[in-house]
């Protein structure tokens, strides 16, 4: 054998040595080239799916807001419109005419002395409209106006032995009724 046939398989088992090396690498780039794919896919499908989880968020944050703020505005138009229910009713009290405001008066006035004992001198108080009715209410009875308060109408009553108070004006009916009925009166309005 010659040196000649000895290179020329040297330089042939280096050339498919190369080329074994070069088809390695290769190989190993593209699984290099095919992992940084999938990890770039994985990424991105990641941060998209991140992306619509905040979007998802954020547009439930915003409903809930705009549910709140929606709430809060119809509870208060209603306190508004029962408020200004409340002021029509307060006039139309204050407007009786005057048949049925001493009907209401003389009917408060008895409940309010039936409070006190029959030999006790009771102070009684209305508005000031209302006094020379209650005057006249009063003349056959153990009681005497002693003045006037600020109401829509009715009685209040003390007496100096007993230390009572009785609070029987036309506010604290329409205080204690509005309170007792006022869930019937917003479903009569807003049809709950």
């Amino acid at each position: 054998m010659s040196l000649d046939t000895v290179v020329e398989d040297v330089r042939d088992e280096a050339r498919a040595r190369a080329e074994e090396i070069r088809e390695a690498a290769e190989s190993e780039a593209d699984e290099i080239v095919a992992e940084a794919e999938a990890d770039a896919e994985r990424i991105r499908e990641e941060r998209l799916a991140e992306v619509d989880r905040q979007i998802d968020q954020e547009r439930e944050q915003a409903l809930s807001s705009a549910k709140l703020e929606a709430k809060q505005e119809r509870l208060g138009a209603r306190r508004d419109v029962l408020e200004d229910v409340r002021d029509d009713v307060e006039a139309a009290i204050a407007d009786l005419d005057d048949d049925r405001r001493r009907e209401l008066t003389e009917t408060l006035l008895d409940a309010t002395l039936a409070e006190f004992d029959d030999d006790e001198d009771v102070a009684v108080y209305t508005r000031a409209e209302d006094v020379e009715l209650l005057e006249e209410l009063v003349a056959d009875r153990n009681a005497q106006v002693d003045g006037e308060i600020d109401c829509l109408g009715g009685v209040v009553a003390e007496s100096d032995t007993s230390r009572v108070r009785v609070n029987n004006t036309f506010d604290s009916v329409l205080e204690s009724v509005w309170d007792d009925e006022l869930k019937s009166i917003s479903e009569r309005l807003f049809d709950q």
